[in-house]
């Protein structure tokens, strides 16, 4: 089951960080889908940060940062996988 958690609003091409505005919880480990159109992939969390400190999960209302293993578009859904 996939809930929708947040949206990138920038990614840093050079280092494949997306910043994410979240919707909802997230926590290190957790599987997450990139969708953006026809495009999307699955990723595991693995680095996360606020205000550039590493946190190991952020709640609704916060603004991540995610290294991501893929390239990924602003404006992209970000969905928990269950």
């Amino acid at each position: 089951m996939e809930k929708e958690i947040g949206r990138i609003t920038h990614w840093y091409d050079k280092i494949g960080v997306a910043v994410v505005d979240l919707k909802g919880a997230l926590k290190i480990g957790d599987l997450i889908k990139v969708k953006k159109g026809n495009e999307e992939f699955e990723d595991s969390v693995v680095s996360m940060q606020i205000d550039h400190k590493s946190v190991s999960s952020a709640k609704n209302g916060d603004e991540v940062a995610l290294k991501l293993s893929q390239k990924a578009k602003e404006g992209a859904v970000i969905c928990k996988v269950d």
